[in-house]
């Protein structure tokens, strides 16, 4: 599954919004720093969807606010 993914680092708390067509808006404690942010974002999306982390992978936007995220 392919979900597009707006990350907004340095929220008070971690939160999952869902937009609807695949389209998530994610709170995220961490700065994006050192790769933070994605760590968690991995982290909280495993919980999310019920996988494993290293079945979910950033294709596009590893460095971007908008993601494209697989998740398998």
């Amino acid at each position: 599954m392919i979900i597009n993914v707006k990350v907004k680092p340095n929220s008070s708390k971690q939160k999952i919004e869902t937009l609807g067509d695949g389209q998530y808006s994610i709170y995220l404690k961490s700065a994006p720093k050192n790769n933070k942010a994605n760590i968690e974002l991995i982290n909280i999306l495993s919980k999310h969807f019920k996988v494993q982390a290293r079945n979910i992978k950033i294709k596009f936007g590893k460095t971007s606010n908008k993601k494209v995220i697989e998740v398998k």
